[in-house]
């Protein structure tokens, strides 16, 4: 009996959608148990959310300051799992804040030390550096990534992002206006992500993962568009900088904080519709001359390595 254990946190309930989809052939087998564990908050995120809270989630998202969880069954603990599947989500470009807490607390560390780890997350559409992230964090932790799957929002980039709000703010996953798509992973790709059961399976079963991610890889599991991790890899800087003053002006909550979360909010709307599109045509123009560098990078991200 394989023994495998699911880790996630999900507010929408979309993760958890996924999971079951992409793991529905190991639900299936007789010889496989699966064992799933939402990760609690003491005190959870709300959703739908509001604007305050959203924004207030910002600094500790970003810099990566877990939050205080419930206690981890004692019988999850002590088990002694065949491989170890976290689903996340991505929160400012970095992994949510309860997967983070359970990544960086002892209870977390002690399951995952030695095992082999399959990453899942679910995004709007950049997840590379969150996953780098993730990656250090396993590392830290002793575990070995040996898969990940990252699904997206597949419509233009303004066009999901104003349907993303809608979900976040309204707690719908519907037509926003009855004219935009659906937000979020789109039902067909999570109806066609049980396809990456399969390889799944049969490498839980022969013990070994060696060419797992590249076989995830050649399925569709990790699409890498060069745009989006520039993008990405430049609001990591700029956030970097938000995130350290506003955490100085005080802990969530604090009203000290709010005119600079009013100001970030200012910020990131401006940099979303008038900032990013002017970055985007010189990307396009400039990325020309390396292609050859754009497609390694590509190839590492694709990958479970970690730099």
């Amino acid at each position: 009996m394989k023994k495998v254990l699911v880790v996630y946190y999900t507010q929408t309930g979309q993760q958890k959608e996924i999971l079951n989809q992409i793991l529905s052939h190991l639900q299936k087998d007789p010889e496989v148990e699966l064992t799933y564990y939402k990760i609690q908050p003491i005190q959870d995120f709300p959703f739908p959310w509001d604007s305050t809270s959203f924004f207030d989630a910002f600094p500790e998202s970003f810099l990566q300051i877990p939050c205080e969880l419930k206690p981890i069954p004692q019988e999850i603990i002590d088990k002694n799992y065949d491989l170890i599947i976290l689903g996340y989500q991505v929160w400012y470009l970095s992994p949510s804040i309860p997967v983070n807490s359970f990544l960086k607390s002892v209870e977390g560390k002690k399951i995952l030390t030695g095992k082999p780890v399959i990453t899942i997350s679910g995004s709007r559409n950049m997840w590379v550096m969150a996953q780098e992230k993730v990656k250090r964090l396993l590392k830290d932790s002793g575990a070995e990534l040996v898969g990940n799957i990252a699904l997206v929002d597949r419509n233009f980039n303004h066009v999901s992002l104003i349907t993303i709000v809608h979900w976040m703010m309204k707690g719908k996953k519907d037509s926003y206006l009855g004219i935009f798509p659906k937000p979020g992973v789109s039902d067909k790709d999570i109806r066609e992500s049980e396809k990456f059961g399969i390889p799944i399976l049969k490498h839980l079963k022969e013990n070994n993962y060696q060419s797992l991610q590249s076989e995830l890889v050649e399925s569709g599991g990790v699409i890498i568009k060069p745009l989006l991790v520039f993008i990405d890899k430049t609001g990591n800087r700029i956030f970097s900088k938000w995130s350290a003053i506003i955490r100085k002006k005080g802990l969530p909550g604090d009203p000290k904080r709010r005119p600079w979360l009013k100001a970030f909010y200012i910020y990131l709307w401006i940099a979303l519709w008038f900032i990013a599109p002017i970055v985007t045509i010189l990307f396009l123009i400039l990325s020309l001359p390396f292609f050859l560098k754009l497609k390694r990078e590509a190839e590492y991200y694709q990958s479970v390595k970690l730099k």
